[in-house]
C-alpha cells in the first residue's frame, strides 16, 4: 500500500512524538493497552465495512538511519486462528505549515480478513493510519500549547486554564452583571458546603427520590370508644321510655 497524510505540525516535532512509544500508543484509535506490557501491546478492533475483527498483538515504531521510520506489527485474532503481520515505512517531509507523511509497505494476513474485499480492507487500513497520525499531531500540539502556557515563570498549565475560564466567565457576566441561572443555582447550592457534604448530598429536582406514601392509622382507643358510647346512649333512651310508660 501507499498512503499520504498531511498533518499541521513540523516534521521535527512529529519525529519527537514518534520517538515516545507511550504517545504513539495513545494515538492509536481504539487500542486497549495490556497492563504491565509494552505500550504498543494490547487489543485493537478493526472495522472493515460492515464487519469488525479484533486483534491482539504488539507493534513497534523505530527510527532508521536514513530518517524514515519502520512500523512493524504482529497480531492474531482474539476469536479465531487468523493472523496479521504488518511492515510499513513512514517518510516525513516538511510541507508548508506542516508535514506530509508517506506510508509504504504491506501486510500478510490470514483468517477472516482475507474473506473481505481487498478494496474495503485497504480503505480501512488507510483510515486507521490517517486517524493515528492526526491524533499524534493533535497530541503534540496540545503539549506544545501547555509548554507555552507554562512560560518562563513556571506557572502550571492548569492554573493558566483556570485563569482563562475565569476571564471567559467574567465576559459572560459583563452584559447583565449577574451570573446565568445555572451558575446562580450552583452558587446557592454548592458554596459553603464541604466536599463530603456535596458528595453525599441527596439528589434534587427531577431525580430526587419520591417519598413513600404515609398510611394514616386511627387511634384504637377512639375506634373502640365510639361503639361503647353509642351503646350507652341507646340504653339510656330505652330506660327513659320505660319510665315514662310506668308513669
Amino acid at each position: 500500500m501507499e498512503h499520504q497524510v498531511f498533518v499541521p505540525v513540523p516534521a521535527e516535532r512529529l519525529r519527537t512524538a514518534l520517538a515516545d512509544q507511550a504517545r504513539v500508543a495513545r494515538a492509536v484509535p481504539g487500542l486497549q493497552q495490556e497492563a504491565g506490557a509494552e505500550p504498543l501491546t494490547g487489543r485493537l478492533r478493526l472495522r472493515v465495512g460492515g464487519h469488525s475483527v479484533t486483534y491482539r498483538g504488539t507493534a513497534r515504531v523505530s527510527a532508521r538511519e536514513d530518517g524514515t521510520y519502520a512500523v512493524d506489527g504482529d497480531a492474531t485474532e482474539s476469536r479465531g486462528t487468523g493472523a496479521v503481520k504488518l511492515a510499513l515505512t513512514l517518510t516525513l517531509t516538511d510541507t508548508g505549515d506542516g508535514c506530509t507523511v508517506t506510508a509504504e509497505g504491506g501486510a500478510e494476513a490470514s483468517g477472516r480478513i482475507t474473506e473481505l474485499p481487498a478494496e474495503t480492507v485497504a480503505a480501512a487500513a488507510a483510515r486507521l493510519l490517517s486517524r493515528f497520525l492526526e491524533a499524534l499531531a493533535a497530541d503534540d500540539e496540545e503539549r506544545t500549547e501547555r509548554t507555552e502556557e507554562t512560560g518562563a515563570a513556571g506557572t502550571p498549565a492548569r492554573a493558566v486554564h483556570a485563569d482563562r475560564l475565569s476571564d471567559r466567565l467574567a465576559d459572560d457576566f459583563a452584559d447583565t452583571g449577574e451570573p446565568p441561572a445555572e451558575a446562580a443555582h450552583a452558587r446557592r447550592t454548592m458554596i459553603g458546603r464541604s466536599a463530603e457534604e456535596v458528595d453525599h448530598a441527596p439528589p434534587r429536582g427531577r431525580y430526587a427520590p419520591v417519598p413513600a406514601p404515609q398510611t394514616v392509622t386511627g387511634n384504637p382507643v377512639v375506634r373502640w370508644a365510639a361503639p361503647a358510647a353509642a351503646l350507652a346512649l341507646a340504653s339510656a333512651i330505652v330506660v327513659t321510655r320505660a319510665l315514662r310508660k310506668r308513669r
